[in-house]
């Protein structure tokens, strides 16, 4: 059997109908359910990225020095990390790319338990499947099975935008180390924290300034309105980086020179992001209200690009309703079981589109 028919369908294709209803509203459809930036790349970004295009040579799996030294500081002076050599970053051919070939790369399988959050991003799950391991969704470390290998958490999460807070990091690591295994933080949405305090779990602070068998995962992507760049990277313990090198040298997994050096740009720029922090702090101002008078409860959201909501129905009668009046969201059963019974609402849309929205809740 192929890999492809031994994964579970696409979620969005699942997405069809609705999508055909919502196109057929007069004023068009508010796509809500990717959250894919609409937002420019940052001009400064284009340009490095066009000075950097004569790139003959092949680039390293590791990443060219200023690639490396710019993630360092980034970590450092955004983050508070645990003081970072070279030999704890690599940079990545965008984030899923490694969430989705982790387990693999770290040479888990049969016997090996992957454990994600029950309400979690589809390719954790996915990830674990291409290995064949074990996928266990569990929220509580102290339930970890004797046989976990990788352990995935989120925060701010996608899709809930929940974050977890300085304890609950520290649980997290505790547990993990007890059984050996590798902790990767997917830390892609932290730029876009609302409500409380976003925490890297290199901070020493959830560590005790130890990086054993840490990885935290970052990406340009949302917080520099570069999705289609694919550039992201991976921090941590030296010991496990080394060994993803090892094996990406073999599989030709490295990102290009060009979107390295862009990405290094965008790294040390910090004022672009507050930028694009205040546009979606706009758009939540405008959708969340809306959503509250249409009769939508708001659940975790505390970060993110998303707003988590539920009318206490089935997602896929929440679907309906919404592609009814031109809106098309994600359903939360592509984010496991528990999430049955929510949709998740993207804030990534442009400012009209996300008034339209409003207008069309308004008049539910």
């Amino acid at each position: 059997m192929s890999l492809a028919r031994s994964l579970p369908d696409f979620p969005w294709d699942t997405l069809a109908g609705a999508r055909q209803r919502a196109m057929e509203h007069p004023d068009g459809v508010v796509d809500l359910s990717v959250g894919t930036p609409v937002d420019p790349t940052p001009a400064f970004a284009r340009d490095v990225l066009v000075a950097a295009s004569d790139a003959p040579g092949y680039p390293t799996v590791w990443g060219a020095p200023e690639t490396r030294r710019a993630i360092i500081e980034y970590m450092s002076e955004r983050w508070r990390s645990v003081t970072l050599t070279e030999e704890c970053v690599m940079p990545v051919v965008g984030t899923k790319e490694l969430v989705g070939w982790l387990p693999v790369l770290l040479g888990l399988g049969d016997g090996d338990a992957v454990v994600y959050p029950e309400c979690a991003y589809p390719t954790y799950a996915v990830g674990a499947q291409v290995a064949e391991a074990r996928l266990v969704p569990l929220d509580d470390p102290s339930q970890l099975p004797t046989d976990t290998r990788l352990v995935w958490i989120n925060s701010p999460a996608n899709p809930s935008g929940q974050m977890l807070t300085l304890p609950e990091l520290r649980a997290w690591v505790q547990a993990a180390r007890s059984h050996g295994a590798v902790l990767a933080s997917d830390e892609c949405y932290g730029e876009f924290a609302w409500d409380e305090e976003p925490i890297s779990v290199l901070d020493p602070r959830v560590n005790d300034g130890d990086l054993t068998g840490l990885l935290a995962v970052h990406s340009i992507s949302k917080r520099s309105n570069a999705a289609g760049y694919r550039g992201g990277f991976v921090a941590g313990d030296p010991t496990v980086v080394g060994d993803l090198i090892g094996a990406r040298k073999h599989l030709g997994m490295m990102l290009s020179t060009p979107i390295q050096a862009a990405m290094s740009a965008m790294l040390g720029d910090q004022q672009h992001v507050e930028e694009q922090r205040e546009r979606y702090l706009g758009r939540r101002s405008v959708l969340r209200p809306a959503l509250e008078g249409a009769g939508f409860r708001i659940d975790h959201s505390e970060g993110a690009l998303y707003l988590w909501a539920t009318r206490d129905e089935p997602c896929r009668d929440t679907i309906d309703w919404l592609a009814a009046r031109g809106i098309l969201a994600a359903p939360g059963d592509f984010y496991g079981e528990a999430s049955n019974r929510h949709v998740r609402i993207a804030l990534t849309a442009t400012d009209e589109r996300i008034a339209a929205a409003a207008s069309r809740l308004s008049e539910a």
